[in-house]
């Protein structure tokens, strides 16, 4: 598969990564420890190089499936988990506090059955730790080898310019794809004015954008999109027409619409690496043949002329979750 690489960083990884969290999280179909291994010693043989996970996906127990299934491709793949969202009472809380993060990067890597992280993440800004003394934390743990670059997960602009002046920043994780591209507003011109790399997550909108979710889809209680309100019956009516626009763009380039949302992102700029995750092989395959599908100068404008005509419905969060978001 192609390499990419992120903004100045140095760092080089597949075009085409893969989201871990869904293997056993946040969704409702996930899978036994020995199909997660498979399937991602299947992805590394088949070009991927850049897998992400987080100490909250499980909890904790995500990292623990990647560390075992990549061990024996330690060297030919760059992990990156994320820190700062604890468990509290049952709850989701913030904290990036210098002691919490040590504790994290700990954890990781021993769950991870790694020396070092290749890129290490705050999940979300704590607004009660200033990002310079986070920054300066990551500066620390460089210096010590325990992670080789750092970055940030739905920042600001603002604390992405703060975090870099400290200690520069490798890429930013945000949600992106054809039916959320705020960061296309402030975030992209930012990420390139610093040379910073950028990974889009839910880059197929959560399974929305393969086509395979209909308008009379139901979602399971342990399943993240059943309390998202882009996945309601009236939201995802609404959002059929983003689907003919990509089922159309499919049909011309013989390609599946997934591969076609994937293609899109990829020709957003060079340091993008988008993060599709799976748990079938399948699936796995056709996010790969997404990195070999080229579209022209005359296909992008066409696609983005249809999709200033459309309105998305629905927001992507829930308001509680979208608040921790963009600070």
């Amino acid at each position: 598969m192609r390499k990419r690489q992120f903004g100045n960083s140095g760092l080089e990884v597949s075009a085409i990564g893969f989201g871990c969290m869904g293997l056993n999280f946040a969704y409702s179909q996930t899978l036994e420890k020995k199909d997660v291994i498979a399937l991602l010693r299947a992805a590394v043989e088949r070009g991927v190089t850049f897998f992400d996970t987080a100490e909250l996906y499980g909890p904790y127990t995500n990292e623990e499936l990647v560390g075992e299934a990549l061990k024996p491709y330690r060297d030919r793949v760059v992990i990156a988990t994320k820190f700062g969202i604890k468990l509290q009472d049952g709850k989701q809380v913030q904290d990036s506090s210098p002691s919490r993060i040590r504790q994290s990067v700990e954890g990781s890597l021993k769950r991870l059955k790694t020396d070092v992280i290749d890129l290490y993440y705050q999940h979300r800004v704590d607004a009660n730790t200033p990002i310079e003394d986070v920054a300066g934390v990551m500066k620390d743990l460089i210096r010590e080898g325990k992670i080789k670059h750092w970055g940030l997960s739905e920042p600001g602009v603002q604390t992405v310019r703060r975090a870099h002046a400290i200690q520069p920043v490798t890429a930013v994780e945000n949600e992106y794809s054809m039916w959320w591209r705020r960061p296309e507003d402030e975030m992209l011109p930012v990420l390139e004015e610093l040379g910073i790399g950028f990974v889009p997550y839910s880059p197929l909108g959560k399974g929305f954008l393969t086509g395979t979710i209909g308008r009379d889809a139901k979602f399971g209680k342990n399943d993240f999109r059943s309390i998202v309100p882009r996945f309601t019956p009236e939201a995802l009516a609404a959002n059929e027409t983003l689907l003919d626009l990509l089922k159309d763009v499919a049909g011309q380039k013989r390609a599946t619409p997934a591969q076609i949302a994937l293609a899109w992102l990829l020709a957003q700029k060079p340091w993008i690496v988008p993060i599709p995750g799976t748990t079938k092989l399948n699936r796995l395959e056709e996010n790969i043949g997404a990195a070999a599908i080229e579209l022209t100068a005359e296909d992008l404008k066409r696609i983005n002329d249809a999709l200033a005509r459309i309105t998305v419905v629905g927001d992507r969060y829930p308001e509680e979750l979208e608040r921790r978001t963009g600070i």
